[in-house]
């Protein structure tokens, strides 16, 4: 069975891996090839160009699920260690201090979003 809480958790620690690897791409420290590997995962990962169309069922997710983490694991080998430390600490820090959305808050997402849905099958069916 699916444990919520490990989902969660290891959503939480990707996020702050990511807010690390963005602090650690701005960083003087960081070599410019590390740096290109973060924006090129950054580019692959928000434009609607891939390797397999997200179009192709199943097929089409699993290539973002391959390449984005390895693309993060290769950033990760070519950031010096301590800028990385340093980086990670940040990225705590930053989410830590992130403010927390409450039931409500994610209950009007969702109604905002169901919204739009059902508005557009109207409008697609009718």
């Amino acid at each position: 069975m699916i444990d919520i809480r490990s989902i969660r958790e290891r959503a939480r620690q990707l996020k702050i891996e990511l807010i690390a690897l963005a602090l650690a791409a701005r960083h003087p420290s960081t070599p410019w090839y590390a740096r290109l590997i973060v924006a090129g995962c950054v580019a692959y990962a928000l434009t609607p160009v891939d390797f397999i169309p997200d179009a192709i069922p199943v097929v089409g997710l699993i290539d973002d699920l391959i390449f984005i983490p390895l693309a993060i694991a290769l950033a990760v080998r070519f950031i010096p260690a301590p800028v990385l430390a340093d980086c990670r600490a940040r990225s705590q820090e930053i989410e830590a201090r992130a403010p927390r959305l409450g039931r409500v808050a994610w209950f009007l997402i969702g109604a905002a979003w169901l919204t739009v849905v059902v508005l557009v099958a109207v409008w697609t069916i009718g």
